[in-house]
């Protein structure tokens, strides 16, 4: 695929950016959120599949928790490649080809989905529906490349708040099919995302475009996994984007285990989280751009343990109303926090540059060489935090029947990101050394003002 190739490529300019860039760089935009709504749905297909699972497929909760805890997992690992492919393939080229990846773990589910099937062919079919997982990584560095500092936040949240929405819409037709064939039908659903997936593969081929000046860097994936804030802003990943994946595998599932609910009240509680905390998620960046991201990433983390309690309470209590009304807060929180996050990625890393001395374009690529190269270790570690998510649940469920042990574990890790980011980026002096130096902290090193403006 020789694909469309845009040989230079200047966002920071503004006049390049108004005579041209930005009607370019909107269009990718919106495809490629098409192309990654597809790639979540398929991705989180088992936390759907696993409620027309019945008594006749002979799978406890237990393992239907290790199904979804599968696909989880895989998701996470394929981030990391799949960021780099970006610069190696090209961004239009890779969408197209991930896109219609896709059709095989569709495909395979649509086989298998039946009574008699073994439980190792189950897992097999639930780990390749990760590879939805990894279109998040390399549509969001896509994206990072196309769009101005000073417009990221919005873009990137729009990029991912339109693939997060993915969740709730194949949870949204698993209700319709369930509601009105009943549960005995799962192959529906997979039979909806098939032509989905090619019209998703045609429109990046037809609309989508290469970017040559974005390359792979060896040296800025090593320098961003050298640098302490990557690995700081993977743990804050954890706590928003983390939550907000392992929370859509697991809802419909702990209905079920620990309410009693049937496959039909399950699923039709289970997508108004999700697609309120996909749809806040772009909210989040553009408060982001306007406040910072720090102060509205700790904000953040303040309600998430807030909303923890009140579901920390209701299941204890047994009181389905008010376990509702406290996840579907957490769901809305984590979307904000996903936007907020990733806002200060690059901003963080842009500051980094102006304290070098760098400046303008100078400075702008810079930024965009280290957040590209950093998006994925942060996106593949925040995902493995919905792997943690879903195996707490499962050692919950297993040790006392509920899943309050495993709410309290998420109120404590809340309550660390709450203070990692305080300590790291609003406190004064921040802890952190300057960037690639021994030298002690200065405030002008960690507090100038382009730093307070990214963070």
């Amino acid at each position: 695929m020789a694909g469309r190739w845009i040989e230079t490529w200047e966002p920071e300019n503004e006049t390049f950016w108004r005579e041209s860039g930005e009607r370019v760089a909107r269009r990718n935009l919106w495809f490629s959120v098409l192309s990654e709504h597809i790639g979540f749905s398929i991705w989180t297909l088992w936390s759907v599949m696993v409620l027309f699972m019945g008594p006749e497929y002979g799978v406890d909760p237990a393992g239907k928790f290790f199904l979804i805890s599968t696909a989880t997992l895989v998701g996470a690992l394929a981030r990391v490649p799949y960021t780099f492919a970006v610069a190696r393939f090209g961004g239009r080229n890779w969408t197209v080809f991930t896109a219609v990846s896709l059709l095989a773990p569709t495909l395979a589910a649509y086989l298998v989905m039946e009574p008699g099937t073994s439980y190792a062919t189950f897992v097999a079919v639930a780990a390749l529906t990760g590879i939805g997982g990894g279109n998040f990584a390399s549509s969001m560095t896509n994206i990072n490349a196309f769009f101005p500092l000073r417009e990221k936040g919005w873009a990137l949240g729009l990029n991912a708040g339109g693939g997060n929405i993915g969740v709730p819409v194949v949870q949204l037709i698993g209700l319709l099919v369930i509601g009105t064939l009943g549960a005995a039908h799962p192959r529906i659903v997979l039979g909806v995302y098939i032509p989905l997936i090619v019209v998703a593969a045609v429109c990046a081929a037809l609309y989508m475009d290469n970017l040559r000046p974005v390359r792979n860097d060896t040296g800025a994936a090593l320098e961003a996994a050298r640098d302490p804030h990557t690995w700081i802003m993977s743990a804050l990943y954890i706590g928003t984007f983390g939550s907000f994946i392992g929370y859509s595998f697991a809802f419909g599932l702990v209905l079920q285990t620990q309410f009693g609910r049937t496959p039909l009240q399950a699923a039709s509680r289970t997508f108004m989280g999700p697609l309120l905390g996909s749809l806040i998620r772009p909210v989040g960046g553009r408060l982001a751009d306007r406040h910072g991201g720090a102060r509205i990433t700790l904000a953040t983390f303040a309600a998430m343990g807030a909303a923890t309690s009140v579901v920390i309470y209701a299941s204890a209590s047994a009181s389905l109303p008010v376990f509702l009304v406290g996840f579907t807060a957490l769901f809305v929180l984590t979307g904000l926090g996903n936007g907020s996050t990733y806002k200060m990625i690059p901003g963080i890393f842009h500051a980094q540059a102006l304290e070098k001395g760098l400046d303008g374009e100078a400075a702008a690529a810079h930024g965009r060489r280290l957040s590209g190269a950093a998006m994925g270790f942060i996106g593949a570690v925040g995902a493995l935090g919905g792997l943690a998510i879903n195996l707490a649940f499962r050692q919950s469920f297993q040790t006392s029947g509920t899943g309050t042990a495993a709410f309290w574990s998420f109120l404590t890790f809340y309550a660390v990101c709450s203070a990692l980011t305080w300590v790291v980026y609003l406190r004064r002096p921040a802890p952190l050394p300057c960037p690639r130096s021994r030298r002690p902290v200065t405030r002008r090193c960690s507090r100038g003002t382009a730093w307070r403006r990214a963070t």
